[in-house]
């Protein structure tokens, strides 16, 4: 598995994003979806990598830059086809590494509550992410959990 930079041109990377946002819609109501569309992804302050194995898109994840020193982890994902193969750990683990390259002391990230999202909650709290209040933008929403890791 490869993580690279990614401009987010690839038609398989924004048909991967596509799948993200269906399911996001699948699992939460829309007044609680706060995942990024490919041109929310491309704002300045967002960095967003993809994994792949030999030309197929295994899974993306992005970094979102909130301050100079607190970051978001934003619209992890991982194919269908290739669930369970430890993607989204290797992409998390690309992004905590790049957060803390930038000098980050925080980052921070907002999923939501419901049942679907139980694999996710587990893997960020196995990378010691912690449950936290609503940080940046966001409010108090019984659909989102918001969670952070003190990366000093």
């Amino acid at each position: 598995m490869k993580i690279k930079l990614d401009d987010l041109t690839d038609k398989r990377t924004i048909e991967l994003i596509s799948t993200h946002l269906a399911g996001m819609a699948e699992n939460s109501p829309s007044e609680s979806i706060h995942a990024l569309n490919v041109a929310g992804l491309k704002q300045n302050e967002i960095t967003f990598y993809s994994a792949w194995e030999n030309d197929e898109i295994m899974g993306c994840g992005a970094l979102k830059e909130l301050t100079f020193k607190h970051g978001e982890v934003k619209s992890m994902r991982t194919a269908e086809i290739h669930l369970k193969k430890g993607v989204a750990r290797a992409i998390l683990k690309h992004i905590i590494n790049e957060a803390k390259m930038r000098g980050y002391s925080r980052l921070s990230l907002e999923t939501g509550s419901m049942e679907a999202f139980q694999p996710a909650l587990k893997l960020y709290e196995s990378f010691g992410f912690t449950y936290c209040e609503p940080f940046d933008k966001y409010t108090d929403d019984p659909n989102s959990l918001f969670m952070t890791l003190n990366l000093l």
